[in-house]
């Protein structure tokens, strides 16, 4: 460990809207603001309805790259140009699309394609389907130091603009986003809000998200649980080997991410506990020496918000974690921010991990109050 300190420098910017409040003073929590509405698209659309929208990037696998957009054309092509000089594409990566309904809201086409191999710590222009504006992306460095923003429970509201513009000014090179993102609620169109929303940051360095409850958006009997985070937001699951877009692992510059669904089962009869201990077996310290773990609801809360919501699955995967030393775990869900030492089965432990809760990105329901 002192070895790993005294060599690798591993900076996470974390990304916080709060205050500090004096021993005399109680702190007043800003309060929630008001949704955003992008500039409408349908104006645009009309004209040029096979332009790419909603554009975003994440990482896929060894110095792979998703490139996901939407385009109002069914017909459009789904394959991405790409090269080191703008407007000069000398590689071309071809994809695959989907699309969903979800009761009366039918979604655009969506594309997905992934390019590489690429150099590390590099620049690279690309446009997607041979159509629209040329976006510009940086990969990641091969090794220290290396930038992480984080944020969680995002939303799209005043609060999420200055979470995103914090966000923007870190220079980071990986964002990652313990769930809750679009705040949707099953009206898909906030989803397509979303995307323009975050475009201008989401095409230009990976996202790397894994799911909330707000991403669930389930309608018994009429419609299927996560289709439209699914459809929008694919990870790199079957890169990690995993069976399930809800849990995933990867490893950038000298750090081994895993994302674990907290809306997934867990239990130690579970594909998500048999993926995850196996991945861990996996894990070359010497590699990646860091290894964070993510996942929606925290384990450790002193906030009243969602007291006890994550002791099951703590229960089932705590030992897992602990037996691979895992260095830091962070989670959203109470919006608010929170960091505990070292802990394991609720006590100090010098060998437990760090558990940090940054669920205020800034979403409608404002922060945690007790």
């Amino acid at each position: 460990m002192e070895l790993k300190q005294q060599k690798l420098l591993l900076v996470l910017i974390l990304t916080l809207l709060f205050a500090t409040a004096t021993p005399d003073s109680e702190y007043v929590r800003p309060l929630p603001r008001k949704t955003l509405t992008t500039i409408p698209w349908d104006s645009i659309s009309k004209a040029h309805s096979s332009y790419p929208q909603q554009v975003h990037i994440s990482l896929a696998g060894d110095k792979h790259m998703r490139v996901t957009w939407i385009t109002d054309d069914k017909h459009s092509p789904s394959y991405v140009e790409y090269g080191t000089l703008p407007g000069r594409y000398d590689s071309i990566a071809e994809g695959e699309c989907t699309s969903y309904n979800y009761l009366l809201y039918s979604s655009g086409k969506i594309h997905h394609a992934v390019i590489g191999p690429l150099e590390d710590n590099t620049v690279y222009f690309y446009r997607c389907g041979g159509k629209g504006a040329e976006f510009e992306l940086k990969t990641p460095p091969a090794q220290f130091p290396i930038t992480f923003a984080v944020a969680g429970d995002l939303g799209q509201t005043g609060w999420t603009k200055s979470t995103l513009a914090h966000i923007d000014q870190c220079k980071y090179d990986v964002y990652l986003l313990p769930g809750d993102l679009s705040y949707a609620d099953c009206m898909q169109h906030l989803w397509d809000n979303f995307g323009k929303l975050v475009e201008p940051f989401a095409s230009t360095r990976p996202w790397m998200v894994t799911e909330g409850n707000h991403e669930e958006e389930n309608i018994l009997l009429l419609t299927d649980e996560f289709v439209s985070y699914n459809s929008r937001w694919k990870m790199p699951f079957e890169e990690s080997g995993s069976t399930s877009n809800l849990y995933y692992s990867f490893e950038v510059a000298g750090v081994h991410v895993i994302m674990l669904g907290s809306y997934a089962d867990y239990d130690v009869y579970s594909e998500q506990y048999r993926w995850l201990k196996e991945d861990l077996s996996k894990v070359d310290r010497k590699r990646t020496p860091w290894l964070l773990v993510l996942f929606h609801v925290p384990w450790y809360n002193s906030n009243k918000a969602h007291q006890g919501a994550g002791d099951d699955m703590m229960a089932a995967m705590e030992p897992l974690l602990y037996a691979a030393s895992v260095d830091l775990v962070i989670a959203g869900h109470v919006h608010a921010y929170e960091r505990s030492k070292r802990l394991y089965n609720g006590r100090l432990d010098p060998c437990g991990a760090v558990h940090i809760t940054i669920g205020d990105g800034g979403n409608r329901e404002g922060l945690a109050h007790k």
